[in-house]
């Protein structure tokens, strides 16, 4: 008997299909230990001893991996090709053998590229030890990340309340964004002028443009104004044209390669607008197998690979297929190959392609994502054999008969598409190429101006980076690996960072504040070299050409003193270096000439950066005397003026001023009390959307007047308000909320609509609300206690949800394949590690000897068939209620029910 080890369950369930009765094959889901998330994990005193740590839920993977060992003869760890899949088979191994269960037993690991029965057998033929030099690089990496991690982020929860995190490859991410963004703030519109004309030769008219005037050749922004542009139309308006120059070059366009990981993203979020993360996740199922016609087959080889490679049996078969789909015209007459570009590529493995290409995209029914991904991944490696299109790129010259006016008109013409019948690689932003055809012209021929025009532009600003275009900048410079770049996107997400905006990257003033303290204090960890440069060490260790204990000792000494002397540092020191760093953002121009950082409030204080318990905001120096404060940058369009306090007008009612002011959440409206009356200002903040430019005094007693009545219930009598809360604006009826769309709802919303929101709420209809998950499948009753079970997309993925118990779904599992009785064992387990509550059955009610322990029940019970609330409960004391429970826990049944509350 043979057991064999995988990551997950679905490439398991694949691979046993192969493998036959001989064979066991059990999942590991992913790796089965970790270093704990708290201090002393890698201790760098101790030669860099790494404490690692196995959860709950891989201490009964692995139970499960020794049980099937016994009996019997052979160990084969079959995780993935790559580093991470080698440290997965070098844990368990690690672990089964300090657990004495692999004692006598032969143990091989065997790695295959692609999950096809002809890969996998061929594998197991050859199999092979584990790889200590790939194996020691991980722990390199694994140890640094942990490292930088672990000791960068208290420094700046320290210095920079308010911050969440820093990390060796995603600091660097975020200066990328950081930069980018203040390369757009600092550049300078330019303003210049072109002059086209509509131009006739014969034929059919063509646009062309106008580059030489006054007998010299124009340049961009020799045409800087309206005045000079108009001359320059009329002179092109008056003069006689003539064909000076036909000029045609023949040209070719070569195919891309086939997908690595990082092009695979870029061209997947170019094409599909998927996200880093949602691109891989969709990858990770075409690898790993789907059912096609009753047999589960993997549809794509692996998809973390830097490599552009393909094996000849690849080559060959997309010869073929390239033949007899589209004709012999378009098979090159030999095949191509590649080789990779990028910085630091390892090209370990061979590039992203079909493991068949006989699997036509039209032919297969699978989920959408996966579809769509096939299909591009299909097309790629179909197009990357197939031979290059021919173009005749036409230029043609146009000069009056005195020589001061030319023009030029260009154009080209695709004389045989080869592979662009298949596919064209995509743009993160549109060139100038022009495509134009142009009629057949003769060299000497007359030329007649229809029409002209002048038309004027301004330059702008390079484009913020979308996933696209960041991983390509992160693969030039070698930060990181692409197998990490969507997990690193993802985290600067979470930690909010950066925004998306139009699917392109914003950096948070939070993302700001990090990027420049740790460029300030920690410059050289955030060098694109120096991250690169780490890259390139890590290689050689994998290599097995650079120890990796001497690796971190190098590293460890410089980063430990660096970090030392940031300690001794005073937040006052840390904050002054923030207000010159980033001054210009934070402290703009007025444009007035006065100084920027004056308080507007005072007008002698000086504004500076504070720290808070909820981060970092603008404050004046004059504090407590003056206690103007405001968030870190005004809004787009909004000057200092606009961030100061503003008398809005007198409240007719109360006859007191109604401010508009700034805060370190945002602007609000405020109306101070009474004179010693001791009251609370009323304030309200304003909604989103809402300008404080456009904030006048009607709109302000509006804000100040909610909540507002909106009338009774008709079923209860109870009140029903609308207001604006934390989340929005809502409307709320004894304690449920239901959220509106729009904040101007709030001011009209009427009880019909509220009734029917409300109704939809507490029936969980309608769109799922801010923090509700949206259901992905219903499984039916749990069969203890009869309570729903289903199947939830939450933050971090699916899972399962049963009355208070939450459990995920398995990494690597079809959330929509999920059973019921699978559902059920996961729930348990969930419970069995001390979260959720058990689940009580039916019968239990009705068996609990205390007369106490039964009230709850029943009164659960009357609930549950629609009654309205009890009458009694109001009259009860809350101390009649805890005594059920210090009865009930006499007995067992008694207990069960009280813990779930049924």
């Amino acid at each position: 008997m043979n057991v064999v080890v995988v990551e997950s369950p679905a490439k398991a369930k694949t691979i046993n299909k192969y493998l036959g009765s001989d064979y066991t094959v059990l999942a590991s889901y992913g790796h089965i230990r970790d270093l704990p998330s708290k201090d002393g994990s890698v201790e760098p005193d101790n030669d860099f001893a790494m404490s690692w740590e196995i959860d709950a839920k891989s201490s009964k993977r692995v139970a499960d991996i020794i049980d099937a060992m016994k009996g019997a003869d052979r160990l084969i760890l079959a995780t993935d090709p790559d580093r991470e899949g080698e440290a997965i088979s070098w844990h368990i191994l690690e672990v089964l053998q300090k657990k004495k269960a692999v004692k006598g037993m032969t143990v091989q690991r065997v790695t295959f590229n692609a999950i096809t029965k002809a890969s996998v057998l061929e594998a197991m033929a050859n199999p092979r030890d584990i790889d200590m030099e790939l194996v020691e690089a991980y722990l390199a990496r694994r140890a640094l990340d942990y490292l930088v991690g672990f000791t960068l982020s208290p420094v700046l929860w320290r210095k920079l309340p308010g911050s969440r995190s820093a990390g060796r490859v995603q600091s660097v991410c975020l200066r990328l964004i950081v930069e980018r963004e203040m390369e757009i703030e600092r550049f300078k519109t330019q303003e210049y002028w072109s002059v086209d004309a509509d131009v006739s030769a014969g034929a059919d008219p063509f646009l062309a443009r106008l580059i030489k005037h006054e007998g010299k050749k124009l340049t961009k922004f020799d045409l800087n104004n309206e005045g000079s542009a108009l001359a320059a139309k009329a002179a092109v308006e008056k003069a006689v044209f003539k064909i000076a120059a036909v000029e045609k070059k023949p040209g070719k366009r070569s195919p891309a390669p086939p997908f690595t990981t990082s092009t695979l993203q870029q061209e997947a979020s170019r094409k599909l607008g998927f996200s880093a993360q949602r691109t891989m996740q969709a990858a990770q199922k075409l690898y790993e197998g789907i059912d096609i016609g009753g047999e589960t087959v993997g549809l794509i080889t692996y998809m973390r690979t830097d490599g552009v490679a393909v094996g000849p049996e690849g080559i060959a078969e997309a010869r073929d297929v390239i033949g007899n789909v589209y004709g012999k015209d378009y098979v090159p007459e030999t095949p191509r190959y590649y080789k990779v570009k990028a910085k630091n590529a390892q090209e370990a493995h061979e590039a992203i392609r079909p493991t068949s290409l006989g699997r036509n995209p039209g032919s297969l029914r699978l989920e959408p994502d996966l579809g769509r991904l096939y299909e591009l991944i299909w097309k790629r490696m179909i197009a990357s054999q197939m031979e290059s299109a021919r173009i005749e790129r036409t230029t043609v010259d146009i000069e009056s008969h005195d020589g001061q006016t030319g023009l030029r008109a260009t154009g080209q013409v695709v004389l045989f598409p080869g592979y662009l019948t298949v596919y064209e690689e995509g743009r993160d932003d549109d060139g100038d190429e022009d495509s134009a055809r142009l009629p057949m012209i003769e060299d000497g021929a007359s030329a007649k101006v229809i029409d002209a025009r002048a038309d004027q532009h301004f330059t702008e600003p390079p484009p913020r980076y979308s996933e696209a275009s960041l991983v390509k900048k992160m693969e030039e410079l070698g930060i990181g690996r692409p197998s990490t770049y969507a997990s690193v996107l993802t985290v600067l997400r979470d930690r909010e960072y950066v925004r998306m905006e139009k699917n392109r990257f914003i950096p948070e003033d939070k993302g700001r504040l990090v990027t420049a303290f740790l460029e300030q204090f920690f410059r050289r960890y955030v060098e694109y070299d120096f991250t690169a440069g780490l890259e390139e060490q890590l290689d050689l260790v994998s290599d097995g050409k650079l120890d990796w204990k001497q690796f971190l000792r190098d590293f460890w000494k410089d980063f430990a003193a660096a970090v030392g002397e940031i300690a001794e540092l005073r937040v006052t020191n840390v904050l002054d270096a923030l207000n010159d760093a980033l001054g210009p953002h934070i402290f703009p121009d007025k444009g007035d000439g006065s100084n920027p950082r004056i308080c507007p409030t005072c007008g002698t204080g000086m504004l500076s950066l504070k720290v808070g318990k909820f981060g970092a905001f603008i404050g004046c120096s004059n504090y407590p005397e003056c206690r103007f404060t405001r968030q870190l940058a005004t809004a787009e369009g909004e000057g200092e003026a606009e961030a100061a306090d503003k008398d809005l007008g007198i409240n007719p009612e109360t006859g007191r001023s109604v401010w508009l002011k700034n805060g370190r959440f945002g602007p609000y409206v405020e109306e101070p009390p009474a004179a010693e009356s001791g009251d609370k200002p009323k304030r309200s903040s304003l909604p989103k959307g809402w300008l404080p430019a456009a904030v006048d005094l009607e709109k302000a007693l509006r804000l100040l007047a909610l909540p507002r009545e909106v009338g009774m219930h008709p079923d209860d009598g109870k009140k029903i308000t609308a207001g604006l809360g934390r989340f929005g604006p809502f409307v709320l009826h004894e304690g449920t909320y239901a959220n509106l769309e729009n904040p101007e709802e709030v001011f009209d919303i009427g009880l019909n609509r509220a009734v029917a929101l409300l109704a939809d709420k507490r029936a969980g209809g309608g769109r799922p609300q801010r923090g509700q998950a949206a259901a992905l499948a219903d499984l039916g009753v749990h069969p203890e206690d009869g309570k729903p079970v289903k199947v939830l997309s939450g933050r971090f993925g699916p899972y399962i949800k049963h009355g208070d118990t939450n459990a995920n779904v398995p990494k690597g599992a079809d959330p929509a394949a999920l059973t019921l009785a699978e559902a059920v064992v996961l729930l348990a387990e969930r419970v069995a590690k001390g979260g959720g509550k058990k689940p009580v059955k039916k019968a239990a009610a009705k068996k609990a000897p205390a007369k106490a322990a039964t009230k709850a029940p029943a009164k659960a019970k009357a609930a549950a068939d629609g009654a309205a609330p009890a009458k009694k409960a109001p009259a009860k004391k809350p101390a009649a209620k805890k005594a059920a429970p210090k009865k009930a826990a006499a007995k067992k049944p008694a207990k069960s029910s009280t813990e779930t509350g049924a």
